[in-house]
């Protein structure tokens, strides 16, 4: 894919496009909770793919991470710009509230980004766990699996979902935390 971009095949980017669009425009959402602001970021994302397809580098991790990465940082780029312009209109808030802003849509989006990556199993035992108040015995009846099983499909996925707090474990995609 990257050589195709490289080479300025625009079937290439119709094709990333189609791949990772919502999930590109989920997470740019989730950063910044206004529909249009995302639909502003996915399409410089995808803009920075077709000027920039050599900075994606595939020893560092799937096309998936860097497209979430490089999201997360242009969505909170934007959020820092349009939230600090706002405060020197004389807008609400503090600097440290929009850190804090920043800090909470981070953390957000990487959760969002770990729940979508996930393996299908630990995924359906956790929406059935959290969505439908499911216990772990009603999981494994539900996904027609042994009690044990589903215990550890529902601890593999806390324990992927924890590291959302935590920029640093691996595990989290990388560049989606800590200070963008």
């Amino acid at each position: 894919m990257q050589q195709r971009l490289a080479r300025g095949e625009a079937a290439a980017l119709g094709e990333l496009y189609d791949r990772f669009a919502s999930l590109v425009h989920g997470l740019a959402h989730r950063v910044l909770g206004d529909e249009r602001a995302a639909d502003t970021v996915t399409r410089d994302v995808f803009a920075h793919v077709w000027q920039h397809p050599d900075t994606y580098d595939p020893r560092q991790g799937p096309l998936r991470s860097w497209l979430a990465a490089l999201t997360n940082r242009l969505a909170v780029q934007r959020l820092r710009t349009t939230e600090t312009a706002a405060l020197a209109r004389g807008g609400p808030g503090t600097t440290e509230d929009l850190e804090r802003k920043v800090r909470h849509a981070t953390v957000t989006a990487r959760a969002d980004y770990i729940v979508q990556s996930m393996p299908a199993p630990l995924r359906a035992a956790l929406e059935l766990a959290y969505f439908q108040r499911r216990d772990y015995r009603q999981t494994a009846a539900d996904l027609g699996v042994t009690d044990e099983e589903a215990r550890r499909r529902l601890r593999l996925g806390l324990q992927l979902l924890a590291t959302a707090h935590d920029a640093g474990t691996p595990g989290a995609p990388p560049g989606i935390g800590g200070a963008a």
